[in-house]
């Protein structure tokens, strides 16, 4: 990935935070919650130059949204009047908070503030973030991710499955599996394997429910199933397991999640090559943390894909030299202008400035957490 390109001066000016909760098209229910709504906090990062980069967190729980807001605040008061320099001031306001940690909700923040921070040069620089960062407009291969959660009724999931599909004509699917038994797991597979027939991809995802031995028991059968990857079957941090996983079973197994910082990563792969991984935007670092993630990716020549945040990560998988796959959610479709547009199963990056987050206001208002 190349060096930071030349931008245009801008200066912090604001920081505003807008706890919102929008109501999921699909539940989402996994092993370790049910999703029926997503809390976000969405960014507006006001410069003195007049331009404003925006993004947006996954709070995960609601009660986390209001203490992201107030780091936010004090992210604004640790800033202000700072040239946009998102390398500096992420190292800035590391050093700031290192005695509490960053961690959690502290490194969301930054990561947030980050990605407003890429927002605002593009925009100042009159291309997309995709372009800015050494990417191309190519479309982005993606699988959707909104819905297949944990269900008693597999009619009703061989459904779910097959509309997932016909949202933007997608080739693959992902669906969560951690059923009380193995034999329940296989019967998921099968009933949405059926219904999506041969030529779709179907990911799994195990939301780190299960110890090393079972995830190999539960493995090794899934391995006659035609599972395109095996995701998060362990502990996101137990490297040492993962690749145990990767060597004994045939299924490759998908990481990196929870990566906290490009740390986590590093680590990950002093254990063992990763089969493939999948950083989030909000746990990596932002936009600074994906890019230094690119590079350590393409050193090991490791596949990497995107989770969650499918408006930003389709500029960021343009710009990485091992892109795998995009992971489409919806959940920010009803809070912007211009949704992210989906041919073919793939994504195409949007070419207006900046990485094409636009709020339409009127959602943000009704989606207001009051």
């Amino acid at each position: 990935m190349p060096d930071q390109p030349s931008m245009q001066p801008l200066t912090v000016r604001s920081i505003r935070a807008t706890p919102v909760e929008v109501p999921l098209n699909f539940v989402l229910g996994t092993s370790a919650d049910v999703v029926r709504q997503a809390p976000l906090v969405l960014i507006d990062l006001k410069t003195e130059e007049g331009v404003t980069g925006r993004s947006y967190l996954f709070c995960y729980l609601r009660a986390a949204a209001p203490a992201i807001v107030s780091l936010l605040g004090e992210v604004e008061e640790l800033t202000k009047g700072d040239k946009i320099d998102p390398a500096a001031l992420w190292g800035k306001l590391a050093r700031r908070f290192t005695l509490i940690g960053v961690q959690g909700i502290v490194r969301m923040a930054l990561a947030g503030f980050d990605v407003a921070c890429w927002d605002a040069l593009a925009i100042a620089a009159g291309m997309p973030l995709a372009r800015m960062l050494g990417g191309g407009p190519r479309p982005i291969p993606g699988y959707n991710s909104c819905g297949l959660g944990l269900k008693d009724d597999l009619g009703a999931l061989a459904d779910e499955a097959e509309k997932l599909l016909d949202v933007g004509k997608f080739h693959a699917v992902k669906l969560r599996l951690g059923y009380p038994t193995l034999a329940r797991d296989i019967a998921a597979v099968r009933a949405v394997r059926k219904r999506i027939g041969d030529d779709a991809h179907l990911m799994v995802d195990y939301n780190q429910l299960l110890a090393v031995d079972e995830a190999l028991r539960r493995g090794r059968a899934l391995d006659d199933e035609d599972i395109y990857w095996l995701e998060e079957p362990i502990r996101h941090d137990d490297y040492a397991g993962a690749v145990r996983l990767a060597r004994e079973l045939e299924t490759p197994i998908q990481i990196g999640e929870n990566f906290s910082l490009i740390y986590g990563m590093t680590a990950a792969i002093e254990y063992g090559k990763p089969d493939y991984v999948m950083p989030d935007l909000e746990r990596i670092g932002g936009v600074t943390g994906w890019r230094q993630a690119a590079q350590l990716a393409a050193a090991h020549k490791i596949k990497m894909s995107s989770h969650l945040f499918p408006e930003v990560s389709a500029h960021l998988l343009s710009a990485t030299p091992t892109c795998h796959f995009l992971e489409y959610v919806d959940w920010a479709n009803i809070l912007v202008q211009e949704p992210l547009t989906l041919v073919d199963g793939h994504a195409v990056v949007p070419q207006r400035p900046g990485n094409g987050l636009i709020w339409d206001d009127d959602a943000v208002e009704l989606y207001r957490m009051r």
